[in-house]
């Protein structure tokens, strides 16, 4: 879990045909996680594989005395690399799982949030994360026990594209700690998957992990990720009960940690109630989270200046795409009013500053009668705006909207004949489908995956034509979805 995740060039690129033929023959179920017996590349596409063998252990820990919980039996760790002592660590005695759904510990409570944002840079570039909650799980064979887990995605942008997917899966334990179970992870460059490397599996590649304990305090020591080969990461709690500055105001009884990794490079995190992970440092690289649902959602009505942003930014974006720049700059201008008067609200600043920046954008490119970069920026100001409706709206009807906004960006890039940038689209697209297929009737869930698949076999085949044709097809079906 050692996020952000960064990827060499150098790594051998994944054949585009290959890549997206994978992922079609995958789309035409509804629920792309692979089930319980399945690889995690064999749902979506990857280059290579965990090996299927687990890292050797240590024989000092084994089964405890009679009448006393069993111990973990514990991989070796690579030479060099300074851990904690074994007496300092919590997470050393077998778990049991009699209710491992119902997530209830405040500092990790992946049950009961729809959806995350985090915001950031990463390699002095805008980086953004989306994290969901998924709406089935998934059963792990681990220690004799099948253990049901959540099954919650990750989805990293960096520099307005994607940069890594990962499917997280995790368990509360009886005594109220939080388990994890594993992930599904596929970087990204240029379009392409690069690497599934970090890709593990407890009870195939290693023991599950404890990532937060239900009691945390000062000086305890747990392994977040414990499968040295495959992923590696020991955290110190340094400190507890500590404030913390949050996106509608200050939080009490935030956890600070350091995290080992397996390199030998640390850096800090911070965990808040109800929001679980809240910033990760480290390297001149940040992550912090800009808002969390339902935990900063409110009762209220969304804000018009908000709906007005949205719509106003996809009618610039139209404008643009038709060359009429007087209406283009007309639109911003009302966008400009907009966002002033939706400032005056409660708006989490780190989101705020982010839309800041994409009206500036977005004007100067139109000023310049940069056409591709003016539409992207209308994007960005749209998503910005979605982002803020996360507090009043159900999570899937954004996820609807962020899936439109990628049939958006495809229609960019088709244009400008960017065949990365389309590849990097339609996968996306297929991941941000994961996250509200399943609250679309029948008919339109076959008719948007016929749509997705028309779209990807255009891109293996490099017809621009039909991937305009199949991305406004998306779009208008978003329309309908969503009138």
């Amino acid at each position: 879990m050692n996020r952000p995740s960064h990827v060499d060039r150098s790594i051998r690129v994944l054949s585009l045909a290959v890549a997206i033929a994978l992922v079609t023959a995958a789309c035409g179920a509804t629920t792309p996680v692979p089930s319980p017996s399945s690889s995690a590349a064999s749902t979506k596409p990857g280059p290579t594989e965990a090996p299927s063998i687990a890292p050797k252990t240590t024989s000092s820990l084994a089964p405890g005395p009679s009448g006393q919980p069993a111990t973990i039996p514990q991989p070796i760790v690579p030479p060099g690399l300074e851990t904690a002592p074994e007496r300092a660590r919590v997470d050393l005695v077998m778990p049991t799982f009699s209710n491992p759904t119902a997530i209830t510990n405040p500092l990790f409570p992946v049950s009961k949030q729809a959806s995350v944002l985090m915001l950031g840079h990463v390699d002095g570039k805008p980086f953004r994360t989306e994290v969901t909650l998924l709406p089935f799980t998934r059963i792990v064979d681990w220690g004799g026990q099948r253990v049901e887990t959540l099954v919650s995605q990750y989805c990293a942008y960096l520099d307005g594209r994607i940069n890594e997917i990962a499917y997280d899966l995790y368990a509360q334990a009886d005594d109220g700690s939080v388990w994890y179970f594993g992930e599904d992870v596929f970087d990204f460059v240029d379009g392409a998957i690069v690497t599934t490397e970090g890709t593990w599996q407890a009870g195939r590649d290693g023991p599950a992990a404890m990532i937060m304990p239900a009691q945390p305090k000062v000086g305890d020591v747990y392994r977040t990720e414990n499968s040295p080969g495959f992923v590696f990461e020991e955290v110190t709690v340094k400190a507890v009960d500590q404030p913390l500055k949050g996106p509608l105001g200050p939080i009490a009884g935030g956890l600070s940690v350091l995290e080992l990794h397996s390199d030998g490079t640390t850096e800090t995190k911070s965990f808040a109630p109800g929001y679980g992970e809240f910033r990760t440092a480290g390297g001149g690289d940040l992550e912090a989270l800009a808002l969390a649902v339902p935990t900063d959602s409110n009762a209220g009505r969304t804000p018009a200046a908000l709906t007005s942003l949205s719509d106003g930014a996809m009618v610039v974006f139209d404008a643009i795409g038709t060359g009429n720049w007087a209406g283009a700059s007309r639109g911003v201008a009302a966008l400009k009013r907009s966002w002033t008067s939706a400032r005056g609200g409660s708006v989490p600043p780190a989101v705020a500053s982010v839309m800041d920046r994409n009206l500036r954008a977005l004007d100067v490119a139109i000023g310049a009668r940069r056409s591709l970069r003016a539409r992207s920026a209308s994007i960005e100001v749209a998503r910005s705006a979605f982002d803020l409706q996360l507090l009043t709206r159900p999570a899937t009807e954004i996820d609807v909207h962020r899936f439109d906004l990628w049939a958006a960006q495809t229609q960019i890039d088709v244009a400008a004949h960017d065949s990365a940038g389309v590849t990097a689209d339609v996968f996306a697209l297929d991941y941000a489908r994961d996250r509200f297929i399943q609250t679309l009737d029948p008919p339109s869930s076959a008719r948007l995956n016929t749509l997705l698949n028309d779209l990807q076999v255009a891109v293996v085949e490099d017809d621009m034509a039909t991937a305009r044709t199949a991305s406004s097809g998306l779009r208008r079906m978003v329309a309908e979805l969503t009138r």
